[in-house]
């Protein structure tokens, strides 16, 4: 029987909390002692000076010892001054990285999915931003600070697995209340298509059982005698603490699986590297 080592990563753009820093070096370190055969990552940068210049997917990839990966740009452009984003003028129409696009394009940021398993084919969605801002604890910035939201996106990959082709999500969901819930609804609505056994990794901004909630709870019957529309009932397979990487107390890093056998986890952890203020949240399963 195989293990599959699957984690989710939001990696806070690489910055290191001792120093604030975030350098390509110390990113590949974090992956490279991740050992994982399948990486989510959220908060990931692309070209930003505040992180070398690095592309961090890349990074990622290169840490992980794989040329499987695909980087989804949620927003084209540099962190404001206070917060947000300014837009890069000539946004490329490409918004979906790979190996064969290093180096193309300015600076992004978004999210990633890495594999050793060959995939076999890549799906991205996104999700418009919420039309409001919230107060928000912000890395390195004293009180709150008012945050707006910023577009929302779930890349998927086929990969072949050691007995079939399996689906893995990666998502990062919006921190507005509501609008996470939502998101999430329709990432199992739009994935019933996609080869099961199914994962779903990232950070969705939703604490400890909410998701579950959501992904599990069953669809109403539509009016007028219409069919329901199908989607996938993920069940939780971690449930501990993720956030702050320093003294966990909330999980908002989930992993979630669909067609796995009852026994399928064989260990959960998390573990705090050397970057970010989230732990990377790690699922060994049998399979």
């Amino acid at each position: 029987m195989t293990v599959l080592r699957v984690a989710t990563f939001n990696l806070l753009h690489g910055m290191a909390l001792d120093d604030g820093t975030a350098g390509p070096e110390r990113l590949a370190e974090a992956l490279a002692e991740l050992d994982a055969d399948i990486v989510a990552l959220q908060e990931v940068d692309r070209h930003q000076e505040r992180s070398g210049g690095a592309d961090q997917a890349a990074v990622a990839a290169g840490a992980m010892g794989t040329d499987q990966w695909r980087f989804l740009a949620a927003v084209h452009g540099v962190p404001a001054p206070v917060s947000g984003w300014l837009p890069s003028p000539g946004t490329p129409e490409r918004h979906v990285y790979g190996p064969a696009q290093n180096g193309e394009g300015g600076p992004a940021y978004g999210i990633a999915l890495l594999s050793r398993l060959p995939v076999l084919r890549w799906r991205a969605r996104r999700f418009p931003a919420a039309p409001l801002s919230l107060p928000l604890r912000v890395q390195g910035r004293p009180g709150l600070t008012r945050v707006p939201d910023e577009p929302r996106s779930v890349l998927a990959a086929v990969v072949q697995g050691p007995n079939g082709p399996l689906t893995v999500l990666a998502a990062h969901l919006s921190f507005v209340p509501g609008w996470n819930v939502s998101q999430l609804a329709r990432i199992g609505r739009s994935s019933a298509d996609l080869p099961q056994p199914q994962l779903l990794l990232g950070d969705f901004n939703l604490p400890g059982r909410i998701p579950q909630a959501v992904v599990g709870r069953r669809e109403r019957g539509a009016q007028n005698g219409q069919a329901r529309r199908h989607r996938v009932r993920w069940r939780s397979l971690a449930r501990v603490p993720t956030y702050p990487s320093y003294r966990p107390r909330v999980q908002f890093d989930h992993v979630f699986g669909h067609g796995l056998g009852p026994d399928a986890v064989r260990r959960t952890e998390t573990v705090r590297l050397g970057v970010s203020d989230h732990c990377a949240l790690v699922v060994e399963l049998r399979v």
